[in-house]
């Protein structure tokens, strides 16, 4: 009778068992995958001392990607409601483009375009802000000043957040492999 009851039971447990490693097995869906995925996060930290010695850093989950990357925002201005002049404002940037081969008007290259928003006050909007450097729309450097990347002094920038071509590239690299952010968050 024992060994009757043995054999009965070893196959239940076996497919008891079976049955528990494929539900240990599935990989989670839904929301409870979403959350359990690092987010990419892009933070724009301002220097209130020298804003061409800010920082741009790249966290995943958290954790920092890569030292942080030296930026620019504005002519040396605080005001975030002067246009064309004064730094980025503060909040969360929607990225509504990325491109290595950007071909504005006076941004070339890589370059990554944010939504529009107003400054603190509400009173200025900011249009037409991007990340980006001074190159050709090859990612190369060009012999006009606009296109050609000569030291510290190319950190100043009309508010959009400025980096070296080197870093830029950089960036972008960086971000193909561990996947962009929706949004840049600008704080001081």
């Amino acid at each position: 009778m024992k060994a009757n009851m043995s054999k009965r039971l070893v196959p239940g447990v076996l497919t008891a068992a079976a049955m528990m490693t494929a539900v240990v097995a599935l990989p989670p869906t839904g929301a409870t995958a979403e959350a359990a995925a690092p987010v990419t996060t892009l933070v724009f930290d301002k220097n209130p001392a020298d804003p061409t010695r800010s920082t741009l850093s790249v966290y995943k989950g958290g954790v920092p990607q890569s030292k942080p990357f030296r930026a620019g925002s504005g002519v040396g201005l605080t005001d975030e409601c002067v246009r064309n002049k004064g730094w980025i404002p503060n909040g969360n940037w929607k990225i509504k483009l990325k491109d290595k081969r950007y071909d504005g008007q006076f941004i070339k290259g890589y370059a990554v375009l944010l939504e529009n928003m107003r400054c603190a006050r509400k009173s200025t909007p900011r249009t037409e802000m991007f990340i980006h450097s001074e190159m050709n729309r090859d990612g190369s450097q060009g012999k006009s000043e606009a296109r050609r990347w000569d030291g510290a002094g190319d950190y100043k920038s009309n508010g959009c957040v400025k980096l070296s071509p080197s870093d830029i590239t950089e960036l972008f690299g960086l971000l193909n492999r561990i996947g962009w952010p929706t949004h840049l968050r600008v704080v001081s």
